[in-house]
């Protein structure tokens, strides 16, 4: 019965000593930061004034530690009003590509609206963190002119 126990019981403590070591070596562990994800958001692409495609983006708005993030989360779905307001304003296309959208031009868009929503000073960054075009499109072709 005490040889089943000890068995059982190695590996915890295995985890339980390496955990003390970690401790008084001075190790910091790595603080998660606070942020708000939002749920994903359709933007559109638009090329020559036509829209060619959606694509599906996750976006992360960061928040400076200390933010009361509970009450900011609750905020959730009017940062993702600003952000489809923003992506249908000027969309954000990437020249050449149909199925991606432009990261920094959109973290630059949302920022503004974001710090706003999120209260002064509480917000950081806007990241995109993820993005997934509806469909594979290949490159429209350019509208072909019309002669008098």
């Amino acid at each position: 019965m005490l040889k089943r126990l000890l068995i059982l019981a190695a590996p915890l403590l295995i985890l339980a000593g390496a955990a003390h070591a970690a401790e008084k070596s001075g190790e910091k562990t790595k603080e998660v930061g606070q942020y708000v994800d939002l749920q994903p958001v359709a933007l559109p692409l638009v090329f020559d004034g036509r829209l060619v495609n959606y694509v599906f983006v996750y976006v992360r708005v960061n928040l400076r530690n200390g933010a009361d993030v509970i009450k900011i989360r609750e905020k959730e779905p009017a940062f993702r009003d600003a952000l489809v307001r923003a992506g249908h304003r000027t969309p954000f296309t990437v020249p050449g590509s149909w199925e991606r959208v432009d990261e920094a031009k959109l973290s630059a868009a949302m920022a503004p609206a974001a710090s706003v929503i999120a209260g002064a000073g509480n917000m950081t960054s806007v990241v995109v963190t993820s993005q997934a075009p509806q469909k594979r499109a290949m490159p429209p072709r350019p509208a072909v002119p019309t002669h008098p």
